[in-house]
């Protein structure tokens, strides 16, 4: 066997990776497994290679969920050959509520040597293979090796590895234990902590943030693109089949105490409000969970935020699926833990919070003190919680009072109520006679109360010490002994906050009412305690658990309606499916006269029932029923669905009566409070309604007061009406550890769960008929391949029997409806193997096939790709060459440019050289005349030696003070030349624009050059008249007149002189001196007209169609050539007048004298 079994599982891990480990939706178990939806594309299709880019969700290449991708590797390796899948025994239903066996297959693993779970000594469960058997014995193989000899019948069979994370219990082909046990803990080691059984979701408590909340997610489970087990999906479902239907909807959510209900009721509502939110009141829904959790959680052993009271919030929506408001209903809140408090827990969050954040002026108004000074909360050491303030809370909890419009004088004064129950265990008692009579100390804590509740001290006093009986027509007054008066002062502490929380509820239903806006569609959110068992079973423990076994009945019932449901829909021939009813509890509860919760009732008045005669009455009375057993003193067992529970009646009658006694009724009645009254006015209420059976003859409100399993029963009975009128959703809570702990996965504690809240009793109805159900059209789809005969013509029907036929599937084994298949558990892994085997060698072929094409196509694309190269490397030496060309003529271009500059500049040096040979060649004609003229004077002054007229040494000073004068000037003008210098070189780009304006002024400046030589020729005429004129007459009056002549020219000019008087060589000496001068400042003034008007059409205050840095650059050269010539010219000038002034040295003294006499006579 083993032989057979080695190909067909090797075939499943063949085959692809995106085959073999898709999301739930897609995948398929390998053998004796109920269906799971994983089909390939029909026949002929899968060999194809034009198909592979199609994607179907029956396709084995179909896309995949990272949230439901599971990796093999986590699970224990088993050996192939050791695994045989392909047959599946048909599980047995389990017979009764004890046993813990699912179907009798221990002797068939056994026999196939399938892999399979052993329990250890520990109590958890490993994975096994069993390696031989021996009659009733196997030998097995667990975890690291170690080999064990075991009972083959405590074997159970494990799951394929294929199955291994499945989101959905029901796909599981064996549901025993350990096989869910292993797959939840698959999944909550991947953080995927949300698990379908059915349809009920499992929630695993991870205890820390796991990053699968906020918008993203509401928007994809809206948008439904996502399908993986999530509270949003079960709120989604519920207000779609609200929105559809027109019927209302419920969320149940239930577990034990630190599971994560409130939690994930919060989600539930933020799924909801994102989706129906829009009017505003979606944000008062929610900040309605800060005052509850306040008022009605606390800190537990198990549990840090427990909830110590159930509640149903029912959310009613519009015709257009918009919140239109809420309201929300309480059951019995567990007011002992107001006056008792265990070792290492905390009492309600609210007392804690308002002595860590009340601001100073309400601590100083309500008197408020330490938390560590109030007795009610020193029974417990524990103070805080790790990583919560108190502080913050208390101010987040003010925050939503305001959101749900609590005015701020309400608020005090349920502030006041809370503090007046924290000083109320502070009262303490003193003994005032011989019979252990008491009445309060009046202190601190008694005159605070007074003051918080607004009544006299005395009063109170007299509330907690006495009590008013009538007996007759007399009123008689008892005092109270210690025990009785500390029973008065808790009840009165219990009672004012049990009514508290009951208005701050009130409240909020008064905020969130829908008044007109009500459409009758709502959603309701269940938030209630799931079954407990603990070591000490009390009164709470009493009433949750008969909650369970209603809401366990009525989640019994609605599944097996759905399956009922579905079967007469498709028609087949179903046998009614047995399973296990709690019908039985339920009565030994709730039947009358000889019920529990009756007797417990009828216990409760006798004025002198104690504990243990309730316990013995219920012996005596219900020892008969199979449900109950009788236990050693006051402890009773009762056999409830999830197991039995032990009780302890201690405190049952006295928790069941709750008694208020009517003087401490209408002691809150008198008070000027509005609080305390509006408690006694609903207590007195709720007193007046009758009560059957035997009454206390005390009389009062006390005798007429409803027990509280009466009224607990009687909102049960209402909430299960309520939940009756609605389609259900179910989500279980589970605990994984007790540590509070994340990543730490305890199987006892978690199987315990599955148990209490009946998870796989819900899996096995869901199985016990025909679990695995496919359409005709998806089943002939998924195996009509493996028809022997081409059927694809006919219908999905006559496909689909033919397949069943052709694998001799028995008659019994399924059922034909009008549109689905329905099979029994394991009837389809013959298929499933075949459909594997059959596809490994589909896939094979393809993907010999696939290489053949694919070695074709890379030769193919080889050769693409060398031709694409070929092309590319051409455009690429193209642009190559381009750009090599480019840059040729770019650098011929440059060296064009460079060699005319060149040549240009080569040109301006042959220019300036032709210029200065110019300037070198008109200074040698000047000198030359020069010398003419001194010679002639020379020579007149040798011939005429007695009419020589001498020059005197003040004017020869004079002349040499005005050329230095004329230097300076022109070492400023030089200055200046280069500051234009410095100008011109920043224009020297721009010059060539001004060579037509330049040519225009060379020919003025050419004009005015002409214009010298004829004033030199003038000259030399007048300086030849003069001499012949000397010749002819010497006379002194000719000399004054020529002085005088001389002087008005020389003031013509512009030169200033002391004397004048003379001879003609001085004469022309002057003459030329002035030409120069006037010369130089006409100069002067051309070039500066230029070289400003050049700058303002540079700068474009002046337009001209020129080149300014053109025009600059001839005017630059023109000005050097002008200023070198000029040079040569005075510096010939300076030669003169030194000679002349030798000449004057050598004169005689008398001479001098005649000089200086006619000089100054002429000055004067």
């Amino acid at each position: 066997m083993s032989t057979e079994g080695a190909p067909r599982f090797k075939s499943i891990k063949s085959l692809p990776v995106d085959y073999r480990f898709m999301s739930s939706a897609e995948k398929s178990t390998s053998s004796n497994s109920s269906m799971i939806s994983v089909s390939i594309p029909e026949n002929g299709s899968a060999a194809g290679g034009d198909n592979m880019n199609q994607v179907d969700d029956d396709s084995p290449y179909g896309q995949r969920t990272p949230s439901s991708t599971f990796f093999m590797n986590d699970r224990p390796s088993m050996d192939d050959e050791d695994i045989d899948p392909s047959v599946s025994p048909q599980g047995s239903v389990r017979p009764s509520w004890g046993e813990t066996n699912w179907g009798d297959t221990a002797s068939y693993v056994a026999k196939k040597k399938l892999q399979s779970w052993f329990q250890s000594t520990d109590g958890n469960w490993e994975l096994a293979r069993i390696l031989s058997i021996s009659g009733n014995e196997s030998l097995i193989s667990y975890s690291e090796g170690k080999v064990q000899k075991v009972k083959s019948d405590s074997l159970l069979p494990a799951n394929p590895e294929i199955l291994d994370g499945v989101d959905d219990l029901m796909q599981l082909s064996y549901l025993n234990e350990p096989s869910v046990l292993y797959n939840l803990q698959y999944r909550y080691d991947r953080d995927m902590i949300y698990s379908k059984a059915g349809p009920v979701l499992v929630a695993i408590n991870p205890f820390k943030k796991i990053p699968m909340y906020g918008n993203d997610y509401i928007e994809a489970y809206k948008s439904k693109s996502t399908d993986s087990p999530h509270v949003y999906a079960i709120a989604d479902t519920a207000i779609r089949e609200m929105i559809r239907d027109e019927v209302n909807q419920s969320i149940v959510i239930s577990g034990e105490s630190g599971a994560g209900k409130t939690e994930t009721a919060k989600i539930a509502m933020q799924y909801l409000a994102a989706l129906g939110g829009g009017s505003g009141i979606e944000y008062e829904i929610l900040k309605t969970n800060p005052i509850l959790e306040a008022f009605g959680n606390a800190k537990t052993s198990r549990n840090n935020n427990s909830s110590r009271f159930g509640k149903l919030i029912e959310i009613h929506f519009s015709e257009t699926g918009k919140i239109s408001g809420a309201k929300i209903q309480t059951f019995l809140l567990e007011k002992s833990r107001v006056v008792q408090c265990t070792e290492g827990e905390r009492s309600y969050h609210s007392f804690y919070q308002l002595c860590a954040g009340a601001p100073p002026p309400l601590r100083e108004k309500l008197n408020l003190k330490s938390v560590h000074e109030y007795k009610y909360l020193q029974q417990s050491t524990c103070y805080s919680i790790n990583g919560v303030d108190d502080a913050e809370q208390f101010r987040i909890v003010v925050e939503a009072l305001d959101a749900v419009h609590v005015s701020k004088e309400n608020q005090e004064n349920a502030f006041a109520m809370l503090a007046a129950v924290l000083w109320l265990g502070n009262v303490t008692f003193s003994v005032v006679d011989n019979e252990n009579h008491v009445e309060p100390v009046i202190d601190e804590a008694l005159l605070n109360v007074a003051k918080l509740i607004g009544c006299e001290a005395d009063d109170l006093k007299l509330a907690l010490s006495t009590r008013k009986m009538k007996v007759g027509n007399d009123n008689i007054v008892q005092k109270l002994t210690l025990a009785q008066a500390i029973d008065t002062r808790d009840a009165l502490a219990k009672s004012v906050y049990s009514c508290l929380f009951d208005w701050l509820v009130e409240q909020i239903n008064k905020s969130l009412a829908v008044g007109k806006r009500r459409t009758g569609r709502s959603i309701s959110i269940l938030d209630i305690y799931g079954f407990e068992s603990f070591d000490v079973n009390s009164f709470e423990q009493f009433c949750i658990n008969y909650a369970n076994e209603r809401l366990q009945q009525h989640f019994n019932r609605h599944l097996f309606k759905l399956e009922q449901e579905e079967y007469i829909q498709d028609g087949i021939d179903w046998a009614k499916v047995e399973f296990e009813d709690n019908q039985d509890c339920l009565n030994l509860f709730e039947k009358k006269p000889l019920g529990l919760l009756t007797l417990l009732d009828e216990e409760s008045t006798f004025p002198n029932g104690t504990d243990m005669t309730f316990a013995g009455k219920l012996k005596q009375h219900l020892k008969s029923n199979s449900c109950f057993r009788g236990e050693r003193g006051k402890a009773f067992t009762v056999h409830h669905y999830a197991g039995e529970v032990m009780y302890d009646t201690t405190g049952f009658l006295e928790k069941n009566r709750d008694l208020l006694h009517l003087d401490s009724i209408q002691l809150l009645s008198s008070c000027t409070c509005e609080l305390p009254q509006a408690f006694a006015s609903n207590m007195l209420s709720l007193s007046e309604k009758p009560v059957l059976g035997p009454l206390h003859k005390s009389g009062g409100a006390d005798s007429q007061k409803l027990s509280v399993v009466t009224k607990f029963k009687g909102q049960l009975f209402q909430l299960m009406q309520r939940l009756e009128s609605t389609t259900p959703h179910f989500i279980r809570c589970i605990k994984p550890n007790n540590s509070q702990s994340p990543g730490i996965y305890r199987q006892g504690l978690v199987l315990q769960q599955l148990r209490c809240c009946g998870v796989l009793e819900v899996v096995r109805i869901s199985r016990s008929g025909f679990p695995t159900r496919m359409t005709h059209q998806k089943f002939a789809r998924r195996y009509g391949f493996l028809l022997l005969e081409h059927l694809a013509l006919q219908d999905p029907l006559s496909v689909s029997v033919a397949i069943l036929h052709q694998f001799d599937i028995l008659p019994e084994m399924y059922q034909i409806g009008y549109t689905k298949l329905f099979f029994r558990t394991g009837q389809i892994g013959k298929l499933e193997d075949t459909r594997n085997r059959t596809l490994n060698g589909i896939l094979r072929v393809q993907s010999c096939f696939r290489g053949h094409k694919a070695r074709q196509y890379m030769k193919e694309f080889k050769r693409g790709i060398f031709t694409l190269q070929s092309f590319a490397r051409g455009e690429k030496a193209r642009k190559e060459f381009t750009v090599l060309l480019q840059r040729h003529r770019a650098a011929v271009l440059i060296q064009k440019h460079i060699k005319a500059k060149t040549s240009k500049k080569r040109f301006e040096d042959i220019h300036g050289a032709a210029v200065v040979l110019q300037a070198v060649i008109r200074g040698w004609l000047v000198r030359r005349c020069s010398g003419d003229i001194a010679l002639l004077q020379f020579g007149s002054g040798k011939g005429n030696e007695s009419d020589e007229v001498l020059v005197k040494s003040s004017y020869l000073a004079e002349l040499q003070r005005r050329i230095l004068k004329a230097e300076a000037g022109l070492r400023e003008k030089e200055e200046e030349n280069d500051i234009l210098h410095q100008r011109l070189q920043q224009y020297e780009s721009r010059w060539s624009e001004y060579e037509l304006k330049m040519k225009s002024m060379e020919e003025v400046w050419q004009k005015q050059m002409r214009s010298l030589q004829s004033s030199l020729s003038i000259a030399k005429k007048s300086l030849s008249l003069d001499d012949s004129e000397r010749n002819s007459d010497a006379s002194i009056n000719i000399i004054n007149d020529d002085n005088g002549s001389w002087d008005a020219n020389a003031r013509r000019n512009g030169h200033e002189s002391n004397g004048v008087g003379g001879v003609r060589p001085m004469n022309a000496g002057l003459s030329v001196i002035s030409r120069l001068a006037e010369e130089f400042e006409q100069r002067s003034q051309v070039f500066g007209d230029d070289a400003k008007f050049l700058v303002e059409v540079k700068s474009g205050q002046a337009e001209a169609n020129l080149n300014p840095d053109h025009e600059l650059r001839r005017l630059k050269q023109m000005f050097e050539g002008w200023k070198k010539d000029y040079s040569v010219r005075l510096r010939e000038t300076k030669v003169i007048l030194n000679k002349l002034g030798h000449e004057d040295g050598d004169s005689d003294k008398g001479k001098k004298k005649w000089w200086g006499r006619l000089n100054s006579s002429k000055v004067n």
